[in-house]
């Protein structure tokens, strides 16, 4: 099987096989994808998140330093003493779990505790945590839609928020177009019980940030309400880094703030802030929170770390965001297509599957860990390197890197050559 062919999509549903048969003939395909050292998935970490990570080379079998651009650990706080010992003293207090679901006998007062802090600093009445970013939104959303209300979405929203969606109608809106959105609004004003318009803060693949402002506006001048996934956001933007909502002075206002803890926070889990009415009611309707054991005290206690550290270190955020500023400003002057890029996900557009895999073992030989995002991830034309900066990530190796990207951008004719632009310009 030629792997450089075909894509994912191809293995979606093939209609004259079973699923074992299916697996198989996936599998085929898999393996001239390795054979081909297109395969920069699943690579094996054997140091953590970090900015040069030791990684289990797939192709030489030899534990690798490679500089790590693929990680949500924005402000490296993984790593961070304080997460680690406030995990370390949560773990001797309370053990290795919390050993029920919380609504049953799992809810230790550290949760609580992680609660309030959550809460409050996204400026909401109260909060529930979950054990993943994806089951927040999932469970919420289950929760609270059926088939008399509507979710409208950005066509950009996170997978979860649209697997939550489900039991809902569902109308989409074109990405970050307020316009796009009001046809929407007028469309189902009058036809269902509930109109919840549902975005990404800071979107995973492009980078960019909705217009939250605008969106409250309209949500409120259509009666609709407004939830935003903070995934991406917290931590990152906003002047104390606490998201979206502060970044557009909106805190308090946006009716249902979701997020994860696995990014910006450095550990794992998800929340939902919002009224304390609402999150009551998720108490006892989202399926999510009900059947799952509560969080380890360890993620409990490292994550209420991860939050005073936000507020008291903000040299954190402004170091990635000094990185920020310096990577975007030089691949923009090597003539990388970026997008709408402008937070610490940076996208190289590149609009062709194999280019995108042969830049990413380039990339892996040079000792750079990056990310393809092929097609149907993507639409065919906005096939991506996809890489994301830390804090803790130095210009030395950003440099490295740079110069890396520029070698292989012009080898495989992604960027011009200095003298191929001085020759259009002439």
């Amino acid at each position: 099987m030629d792997s450089t062919q075909k894509t994912l999509a191809d293995f979606m549903d093939l209609p004259d096989l079973d699923i074992m048969e299916r697996a198989v003939v996936f599998n085929e395909y898999m393996e001239d994808i390795k054979a081909n050292h297109h395969l920069q998935y699943r690579r094996v970490s054997m140091s953590g998140s970090r900015p040069i990570m030791e990684v289990m080379d797939p192709y030489s079998g030899n534990v690798e330093e490679m500089i790590y651009l693929a990680s949500n650990d924005y402000l490296n706080l993984t790593k961070h003493p304080r997460t680690i010992e406030a995990g370390k003293q949560a773990l001797e207090k309370y053990g290795t779990g919390a050993g029920s679901v919380p609504l049953l006998g799992g809810t230790l007062d550290i949760h609580i505790e992680l609660e309030k802090k959550i809460a409050r600093f996204k400026g909401c009445q109260n909060a529930i945590l979950y054990t993943s970013g994806f089951g927040s939104n999932v469970g919420t959303l289950l929760a609270m839609l059926d088939e008399k209300d509507v979710a409208i979405l950005d066509l950009l929203d996170h997978a979860s928020i649209i697997d939550g969606c489900q039991r809902a109608n569902v109308e989409y809106f074109r990405h970050n177009n307020i316009d796009s959105l009001e046809k929407v609004l007028k469309k189902v004003q009058h036809q269902y019980r509930t109109k919840l318009i549902a975005v990404d803060g800071v979107y995973s693949m492009d980078g960019d940030i909705a217009p939250l402002d605008q969106i409250v506006a309209l949500a409120k001048q259509y009666g609709a309400y407004v939830m935003v996934d903070e995934a991406h956001a917290t931590g990152v933007i906003g002047k104390n880094g606490r998201g979206t909502p502060e970044y557009f002075n909106l805190e308090g206002k946006v009716d249902i703030v979701a997020g994860t803890f696995s990014k910006g926070l450095g550990c794992v889990g998800g929340f939902i802030a919002a009224s304390d009415e609402l999150v009551e009611l998720l108490h006892y309707y989202s399926r999510a929170y009900m059947f799952s054991t509560a969080p380890t005290p360890q993620v409990a206690g490292s994550l209420i770390a991860g939050i005073d550290i936000i507020e008291t270190e903000p040299e954190l955020r402004q170091k990635l965001w000094d990185n920020i500023h310096y990577f975007r400003k030089q691949l923009l002057d090597l003539g990388f297509n970026l997008g709408r890029s402008e937070t610490a996900i940076f996208p190289i557009i590149i609009g062709d599957d194999l280019k995108v895999k042969e830049m990413c073992r380039m990339l892996h030989e040079r000792g750079v860990y990056v990310n393809p995002v092929l097609y149907p991830a993507v639409p065919k034309r906005l096939a991506r390197v996809r890489m994301s900066l830390m804090s803790a990530h130095t210009k030395c190796q950003l440099d490295y890197v740079l110069d890396s990207l520029e070698s292989i951008g012009k080898k495989l004719g992604i960027i011009k050559s200095i003298s191929d632009k001085k020759v259009k310009a002439v």
